[in-house]
């Protein structure tokens, strides 16, 4: 039984007790049957809605999913196997397992904190991923501290 059967079934119940309609508990029992019979369209018709929108959204799905096949070369499926054979254990995942190093950078706009790898660095810079900002990276004092470490390595050498 759905919900409008059973509002119907509540106000056939209520009619068959013959309740004096001038009393007001059975106004009251009268208004909120009439309330639920209402919020059982409104149900209805949500449901309606909702069951055509999930179907634009498979249809969505399958265009989306011939557009990746024509434009990647790959199915949907194939990705999802790729992915989860690479990632079959949770705990084994890291996203910077490989050797390169990462560093931490923080945009002077917006102050996140966001993680870069050293071509980023060798770049000189980046937009920041937050706020958009262009993050610069000046090793002008790094090297200036390089070169004086150079230079007294050298002079250590000499004394030898």
């Amino acid at each position: 039984m759905n919900l409008t059967e059973r509002i119907a079934y509540i106000r056939g119940l209520a009619e068959g007790l013959k309740l004096d309609d001038n009393k007001d508990e059975v106004k009251v029992i009268n208004a909120i049957i009439d309330l639920l019979e209402d919020m059982a369209y409104d149900v209805v018709d949500m449901e309606s809605i909702v069951d055509d929108v999930c179907n634009q959204v498979d249809e969505i799905d399958g265009d989306l999913a011939e557009v990746e096949e024509e434009v990647y070369g790959w199915e949907e499926d194939d990705f999802y196997d790729d992915y989860d054979n690479d990632f079959d254990d949770e705990d084994d995942f890291d996203p910077f397992d490989d050797d390169e190093p990462y560093y931490e950078v923080t945009c002077p706009a917006c102050n996140e904190t966001t993680i870069v790898d050293e071509d980023a660095l060798i770049e000189g810079e980046l937009d920041c991923p937050y706020c958009g900002a262009e993050i610069e990276f000046d090793f002008s004092e790094l090297k200036e501290d390089l070169d004086e470490l150079d230079s007294l390595d050298e002079e250590d050498g000499e004394k030898k």
